[in-house]
């Protein structure tokens, strides 16, 4: 029986890459949604059929209105917009793949509606955990991570949820700068940190991974996912991404999950849980790899990551914090406006002063995310 799906940023990595599996997956597109990429919406449309279609951009709204007039879809606009198709009554799940803390309201708005949510936006957990964990629990929505890391542990949990977890095998690829000093990335490009060894993703998330802040952040987000403090999750560099994380349990059995560093692989199990369907994504022969290496991270040169380790440890607001500053330094060094170190540098003095901000709620947080951004934009020095 086909499931109606909605999926939030589909012109970006995560939402292109699902819609390659939507078909095997046994989904129906109900409705797609993006920010601004008005000619890969329409081509999306035309190919998909889906019964609604948003911009969040208002501004392109009479572009794509005008593109699909031949069409029957109906076309939404704005942020709210988003809001409206995360709830839609006939929607049966929801797959949030927008882009930064932009997807926060979105996934509330599911959970609200106790939409079965395929979650690839870290950042509503990572901003607003307690808020989206306590909707999630309260209104019968379900939680189903995309990352390919949580997904691996989320594997691992299936037919051990009663035993109890001493500790969460989180692992990361070290980005394209792995084994690099901290004199030897002073000069890095926007260019240089946009090549990743392994994943194909957006720019965003690249540069995190080459200042590991995306391992930071997916720290935090599996805190919230799975339970566990930040001492018992431990960051472990594997390069080839082939393991992409477990469990180890109170009988030290270590249970993970395998596979090709393929996307396709979360997404489709997030769509088709519990059952596995076949996919698109290729075999993976071990013999063909001949090893696997692993290694400890360097928290040293990689600033952003033990900052974030910080934030998570601190709690309250401190990883909203961390995750806005991040966001606006970042956007600043892909302008080539600040150097790589400074991204790490600009997001430790964002901690260091805000962590502290009071409040919980949905506005408070904006709030501080606001905040991050504006010191980040009133400290930093412009390379020359």
């Amino acid at each position: 029986m086909q499931k109606n799906l909605v999926l939030l940023g589909s012109t970006g990595s995560i939402g292109t890459q699902a819609l390659q599996v939507v078909r095997p997956s046994g989904c129906r597109v109900l409705a797609l949604s993006a920010h601004r990429n008005i000619q890969l919406l329409e081509q999306q449309a035309r190919a998909f059929s889906p019964r609604y279609v948003a911009i969040g951009d208002s501004a392109g709204y009479a572009a794509l209105k005008t593109a699909l007039a031949d069409t029957d879809i109906h076309v939404l606009a704005g942020p709210d917009a988003l809001l409206e198709l995360a709830a839609l009554p006939e929607a049966e799940i929801v797959l949030n793949a927008v882009v930064g803390i932009a997807g926060l309201r979105p996934t509330l708005a599911a959970l609200k509606a106790g939409k079965t949510l395929a979650l690839a936006n870290k950042e509503s957990l990572v901003t607003g955990g307690h808020i989206v964990m306590e909707l999630a629990h309260n209104n019968g929505g379900r939680l189903l991570p995309v990352d390919s890391e949580h997904s691996a542990i989320f594997q691992a949990l299936q037919g051990n949820e009663g035993n109890k977890i001493r500790e969460i095998l989180l692992t990361a690829s070290g980005g394209p700068f792995f084994g690099k000093s901290r004199e030897e990335l002073a000069d890095v490009t926007p260019q240089q940190a946009l090549q990743h060894p392994n994943w194909s993703m957006g720019a965003k998330i690249t540069v995190d991974s080459a200042t590991m802040m995306n391992k930071g952040l997916e720290l935090i987000e599996a805190m919230w996912l799975f339970g566990v403090p930040p001492e018992r999750i431990r960051i472990v560099i594997h390069r080839e991404s082939i393991l992409h994380s477990g469990v180890e349990f109170e009988d030290h059995s270590l249970m993970v999950q395998m596979g090709l560093p393929d996307m396709r692989i979360p997404i489709q199990y997030a769509l088709t849980w519990p059952r596995r369907l076949p996919g698109p994504a290729g075999h993976l022969s071990l013999a063909g790899l001949g090893r696997l290496t692993f290694s400890q991270p360097d928290f040293e040169t990689f600033l952003c990551l033990k900052t974030a380790l910080k934030a998570a440890k601190l709690g309250g607001l401190a990883p909203c914090v961390a995750n806005g500053a991040n966001e606006e330094a970042v956007r600043l060094f892909l302008e080539g406006k600040i150097s790589f170190l400074q991204i790490g540098e600009l997001v430790a003095g964002a901690v260091e002063e805000l962590a502290a901000l009071p409040g919980g709620g949905v506005e408070d947080v904006f709030a501080a995310d606001q905040a991050a951004r504006e010191h980040i934009l009133a400290h930093f020095q412009q390379k020359i």
